[in-house]
């Protein structure tokens, strides 16, 4: 993934990285994280772009990160500097 790519990705909806396939994904995952809610009309745009198991994947995978991101705020677990999102900040910075 490009810098530019992640360092896109708070506004994912307007940046010319993202596929379509891609913003209804993240979308999907916003919604899921922030809303807990999942209207039709984009679960209907979710399923022009993935196959059912490709859905069920990716709603396994946005929960789980969703329960570890729970489990390590609660205990006090800091991200080790795996945080790619920063990491890119910090390389962006340097470079300008």
């Amino acid at each position: 993934m490009s810098n530019e790519k992640l360092l896109g990705l708070d506004d994912y909806q307007g940046s010319p990285y993202y596929t379509e396939r891609e913003r209804v994904a993240l979308k999907y995952a916003d919604r899921i994280t922030i809303a807990s809610d999942v209207d039709d009309a984009l679960f209907e745009r979710l399923q022009g772009f993935y196959s059912p198991e490709e859905i069920v994947e990716l709603t396994c995978t946005i929960a789980f990160e969703n329960f570890l991101s729970r489990f390590h705020h609660a205990l006090l677990i800091e991200s080790q500097g795996f945080c790619p999102v920063q990491l890119a900040v910090d390389v962006h910075e340097e470079l300008t």
